[in-house]
């Protein structure tokens, strides 16, 4: 399905949006499910509008509290969903309305179902080329009709965007899954958003690398624990057991200023 060229749409009028709006500790969030955040997402690639998203762990909410850009891509995407199992319960102690956790991963799985139902053309952006070519051959068992707008790796210089940009408007693809670490991906779809013809865009960050087999997700007790951050570690110690103690630690303190500056101000 060809996009053409279209407005920006005011999505924060949308009525679901509207109402399932908050804040969780400075940062904008929506309370949606996962089901209303798949239907939002088709309704954008049905339409042919434009709708950015993204979503925030306990790592991502910490970080952007000192990196001004950071918080910038984020606070302007159209929906910011709750992907991690920290944010989901720290919300709901500070009596936010914080349905389910709606995990990154898990919208990209939905979409690809979706899109090979719906006969909508996803682009992939982003991981190592191994690991591209891994997701287009698993994609290619699992969802037989489904068919790829194109592909691109994640290892490109700067003065390569606009060529990348240009290749995934005119492969016609209806949504954009970008797959680069953080602020890296963030950085470029807020950059690159309103040239974009693409309907629905999201970082999926290491998406790919489970999808395709390079690493594994936690089993799903250890997820419905919310320590997949512990899983995480236990694959690669020495690269992340330092980032993931001091991004819990400040989410802690931030956490419990939080809760008793709302237990003072009843």
């Amino acid at each position: 399905m060809s996009n053409l060229a279209f407005k920006q749409p005011e999505w924060v009028d949308h009525p679901l949006l509207a109402t399932r709006s908050m804040t969780f500790l400075g940062c904008p969030l929506h309370g949606l499910t996962m089901e209303e955040t798949l239907d939002l997402a088709e309704q954008a690639m049905r339409e042919h509008r434009p709708l950015h998203h993204v979503v925030v762990n306990v790592a991502k909410l910490v970080t952007m509290r000192k990196n001004s850009e950071l918080r910038e891509d984020v606070t302007s995407a159209d929906i910011i969903n709750i992907d991690g199992a920290g944010v989901l319960w720290g919300a709901r102690l500070c009596g936010l309305h914080a349905p389910e956790r709606v995990a990154g991963v898990d919208i990209m799985l939905n979409l690809f179902e979706r899109c090979a139902k719906g006969g909508y053309r996803p682009f992939l952006l982003g991981a190592e080329q191994n690991v591209l070519d891994a997701v287009a051959a698993r994609l290619g068992k699992d969802h037989p009709g489904l068919k790829i707008a194109g592909m691109r790796n994640g290892y490109f210089r700067e003065e390569d965007e606009d060529a990348i940009v240009r290749q995934i408007n005119e492969s016609g693809a209806d949504c954009l899954f970008v797959a680069m670490p953080t602020p890296r991906k963030e950085r470029f779809l807020k950059k690159y958003r309103t040239r974009l013809t693409t309907s629905f865009v999201m970082g999926v960050g290491g998406s790919f690398d489970v999808y395709g087999g390079k690493v594994n997700r936690a089993p799903h007790m250890v997820q419905a624990l919310g320590l997949e951050w512990l899983f995480r570690i236990a694959q690669e110690p020495k690269r992340l057991w330092r980032r993931y103690y001091e991004t819990n630690t400040a989410y802690a303190s931030l956490l419990g200023q939080e809760i008793w500056r709302r237990r003072l101000h009843r």
